[in-house]
């Protein structure tokens, strides 16, 4: 079984629920996947949003895990791949690969997508279409990582506040104090 685009209407439909401020900027989102998932094929002439999935991993310091991108390092976000079961393991398996990352957790009630934020073309590098990231929050203790791979760079722990996308900082804070 793969991802498939009744997955990503249920994600987005859940998240709404939960984030009703969000609501009027994800309806054309929402409506794209809708329509994609009742006709099974995309008639959106590929300008449809591309779907991202993103796995924000917070240790026991409060620290998020981020991995080499470009000089400098970046949350885990990849485009979900036939063999992924779900967005949250297409999400998981970019940091399996790249860092050796398995051993994460979710806390109860916090299986869902705890972040969605979009990104007009020309602000990505994704070319014409809407970037879409649905991010999962996971735990997990800094030594879950090996060593090597920080000391390669290939990963890195992240202060929260060295985080650059400020919806993702405000959203863990609040997440980490419980007022979300």
């Amino acid at each position: 079984m793969s991802v498939r685009d009744d997955q990503i209407v249920r994600e987005l439909s859940h998240y709404i629920h939960e984030h009703p401020a969000d609501r009027m900027a994800l309806l054309p989102v929402y409506d794209a996947a809708r329509d994609h998932s009742q006709r099974r094929a995309c008639t959106h002439d590929r300008r449809c949003p591309l779907v991202m999935a993103g796995a924000v991993v917070v240790d026991e310091r409060s620290r998020v895990l981020c991995l080499r991108h470009e000089g400098g390092y970046a949350l885990a976000e990849a485009e979900p791949e036939d063999a992924d079961d779900s967005l949250s393991e297409a999400a998981l398996r970019l940091l399996a690969e790249q860092a050796g990352i398995r051993d994460v957790w979710t806390q109860a009630g916090a299986e869902g997508p705890f972040l969605v934020d979009v990104t007009r073309p020309g602000q990505h590098r994704y070319g014409p279409r809407l970037r879409v990231g649905i991010r999962y929050l996971f735990r997990a203790h800094s030594g879950a990582l090996f060593p090597s791979v920080i000391e390669m760079g290939a990963a890195a722990w992240v202060p929260l506040t060295g985080i650059g996308i400020p919806s993702v900082r405000s959203r863990v804070e609040r997440h980490l104090i419980g007022t979300l």
